[in-house]
This record gives structure tokens, C-alpha cells and sequence, in this order.
């Protein structure tokens, strides 16, 4: 199984995992959220994920473009992106967003855009944040999008842990309770610029962190030509 999240319409990133996906030879392709967002492709993401994917969840990003979150409270460039993307999107794309929800919880493991506590917004980036989500979930594997950083948080009877996942990284889950991150697509912020995607075994219960390199400056050069903000494009070359 391999899980995403966070494509922000950048659509090389999301084929080029997508493509990787496919040689990886998984039964199911799940995303945590956000297909649309900073980048300017957002009607070809959504209908690439909604081809390629056996489930989307609904993200933040998501849910502004189609009105139901106050754009009020994003940042400056994340609305004024936010805005341009609900002015063009395609009916097909909004009507496909609009039916998504930011959780499933009747999959093999609990599914959230942000977290257990809230779906939509919590970032969780601390072990002691991680350890109340846990608390909160009906199964004892759960996965989460929203930071843009791969992540992973454990609690066992010996204790709690959380750590970054850079590319390569491997744990087996079969002790306690999980709390996995795979790191966005489309724009990560641990500074690698690849684009993210997690390798979930759940017969051998293992997760496996992987980056895939991209033509970033196709990316890059859709944001430009659009008319959005030049640092959208710019930090996608940092993975900031």
C-alpha cells in the first residue's frame, strides 16, 4: 500500500510518484489530502488522483477553494493561491473535492489529513502532541498528512519516541502504536526537494520512507506563468 498527501497541484511531482508507485507494485494507493493548493495545476492532479487513487482524503487547502474554510485564515501567499485555484478550478474537480471527507476510520489503519484530535488543522510535530492523538484513535496504526514532513511516532509499554523520516528510512510496526507521516508531494519542508510518498507493508507491518526526484523547474515555471507568487515556486528547489 502506499500512502501521500499534500500534491498542492504540482503535477510532475505527483506523476513522477505516481510512476514510482506503480513499479512498487502496491495493492492500493491512499491521500491524506490537499490535492490542490500552492501550485498551478490543480484540475490535472485532481483527476490523476482521482484515477490513480483508491482514496482521497479532503485537506485545509482543499476545503478553502471550495468554500468551506474562512480564507482569512491562511497565510498571504496560501490565500491569495487559494484564490486563484477557487477561480479556475473545473466543475468536475470541485465536485469531486467537495465529496471527500478529512478522516476514514474503517480502513486497516486510522486515516487523517491533520490528526486524530482535528482533521483539518492540528500539525503534529511533537512526541507529546503524537501521544494525545494516539490516545484518540480506535485502531493503533494511524497516518497523517498536513506538516509537509515525514514524520513517525511510536508508544509502546517502553515508553514514547517520534522522529524525522528521511528518504530510506524504515520501521517495523509491530510493537504499540503508530502515528505515521509520509511528507508531502508536492511541496516538502524537511529540506529535501523530492517528492515524498510511504511504502506501507501491513502483512510484514513495516513503513518505508521514499523520495523520488522531479523536474522541479516545470513545477517551478507552471507557478511563474500563472501569475502566483515567485516564492511558490522558488522554495519547491529547497524543499522549504
Amino acid at each position: 500500500m502506499a500512502l501521500i498527501s499534500d500534491v498542492h497541484g504540482n503535477l510532475a511531482a505527483l506523476q513522477a510518484v505516481l510512476n514510482d508507485i506503480e513499479r512498487s507494485q502496491v495493492d492500493a494507493t491512499w491521500c491524506l489530502g490537499d490535492l490542490v493548493g500552492y501550485g498551478a495545476q490543480p484540475d490535472e492532479c485532481v483527476a490523476l488522483a482521482a484515477e490513480r487513487c483508491s482514496l482521497c482524503l479532503v485537506g485545509n487547502h482543499d476545503l478553502v477553494v471550495i468554500g468551506r474554510i474562512d480564507i482569512g485564515l491562511f497565510s498571504h501567499n496560501a490565500a491569495l493561491a487559494a484564490a486563484w485555484t477557487a477561480e479556475r478550478i473545473a466543475p468536475g474537480t470541485r465536485s469531486f473535492l467537495e465529496g471527500l471527507e478529512p478522516l476514514d476510520t474503517s480502513q486497516a489503519i486510522d486515516l487523517f489529513h491533520a490528526s486524530p484530535r482535528d482533521p483539518v488543522w492540528e500539525y503534529v510535530l511533537s512526541i507529546a502532541q503524537a501521544e494525545q492523538c494516539m490516545s484518540t484513535m480506535d485502531q493503533r496504526l494511524g497516518a497523517i498528512g498536513h506538516s509537509h514532513i515525514p514524520l513517525h511516532f511510536s508508544r509502546t509499554d517502553d515508553g514514547s519516541d517520534g522522529a524525522p523520516a528521511p528518504a530510506g528510512t524504515e520501521v517495523s510496526l509491530s510493537r504499540g502504536s503508530w502515528l505515521i507521516n509520509p511528507g508531502s508531494v508536492g511541496q516538502p519542508r524537511d529540506g529535501d526537494p523530492r517528492a515524498a510518498w510511504l511504502l506501507l507493508d501491513l502483512s510484514a507491518q513495516t513503513a518505508h520512507w521514499v523520495r523520488v526526484a522531479y523536474p522541479v523547474d516545470e513545477a517551478a515555471q507552471a507557478i511563474r506563468d500563472a501569475g502566483l507568487p515567485a516564492a511558490l515556486a522558488d522554495r519547491l528547489y529547497y524543499g522549504q
